[in-house]
């Protein structure tokens, strides 16, 4: 007979799973049973959340973030996380880097040790310029999933070959303004606030516009109400503050089902 500390757990579980298909639902236009079966089996055994950016799903599979893993590492109580720079391995020349990270359960854990390297071929063209960053993201991601015993790769993870440098300022404008005129006539006003976040974080503005017309559920995102449209705004923000990498991995999504309408 089960407790009820069984139960509600359960029922906590079941909860969160449902909240998580309505937000996979709304971000991405295809969740197929398969792929909602497997957010249920990872909703259960890490407690992971989509609205808070701990899950994304690209190409069809489920990726966990960088805030995913630390949300992990500060529920079980991680004593620490030591990371350091590999001089022999590194070029900064050529934007080439490699961190070893060591994170530590417990006061008594020997560590689990993962690595990390990036540099301008296996970075998102979107993320050029940041490779120390990703480098250091990527190994504590992999010694975290070592540590915890996490199967799913990290978003952050993956590679990319070089690509086409991004669009210039004047081009991220064009994608944005025609998308925000005048929801009761505070288009400007919002679109304002857009512009600041994408030249504040770097952002592509076209695959920005894609990613808000799927956080708003819409078709175009002319389509949105003025309040859906500052729901997303507010959105983005927060995800560009907390977690950049995770975000920017996000709307790289958005790249690859363009390529593949194509």
């Amino acid at each position: 007979m089960e407790s009820t500390g069984d139960n509600s757990q359960s029922f906590e579980l079941s909860k969160l799973f449902r909240k998580n298909l309505r937000a996979s639902r709304k971000r991405w236009t295809t969740i197929t049973k398969p792929r909602a079966f497997l957010l249920r089996e990872i909703t259960q055994a890490f407690r992971l959340s989509v609205g808070s950016g701990h899950l994304v799903l690209l190409e069809g599979s489920w990726y966990i973030t960088h805030s995913g893993l630390l949300e992990i590492a500060r529920r079980e109580h991680c004593e620490g996380i030591d990371v350091v720079p590999l001089q022999t391995l590194c070029e900064p020349a050529s934007s080439r880097w490699v961190f070893k990270a060591k994170v530590y359960k417990s006061g008594t854990c020997r560590g689990f040790v993962g690595f990390g390297d990036a540099d301008p071929s296996n970075v998102l063209p979107i993320v050029r310029g940041a490779e120390l960053r990703i480098a250091e993201t990527r190994a504590v991601n992999r010694a975290l999933r070592k540590a915890y015993g996490i199967g799913l790769c990290s978003i952050e993870e993956i590679g990319s070959t070089p690509g086409p440098s991004g669009p210039s300022a004047q081009q991220q404008r064009q994608a944005v303004r025609p998308t925000l005129v005048a929801a009761n006539g505070n288009g400007h006003h919002l679109r304002d606030r857009l512009l600041v976040l994408i030249r504040q974080h770097k952002l592509n503005g076209t695959l920005v516009k894609a990613y808000a017309a799927d956080f708003c559920d819409v078709k175009e995102l002319r389509e949105a109400s003025k309040e859906q449209v500052e729901q997303f705004i507010d959105h983005l923000s927060e995800y560009a503050t907390n977690d950049r990498d995770g975000l920017l991995c996000q709307l790289n999504s958005y790249a690859h089902k363009q390529e593949s309408a194509a």
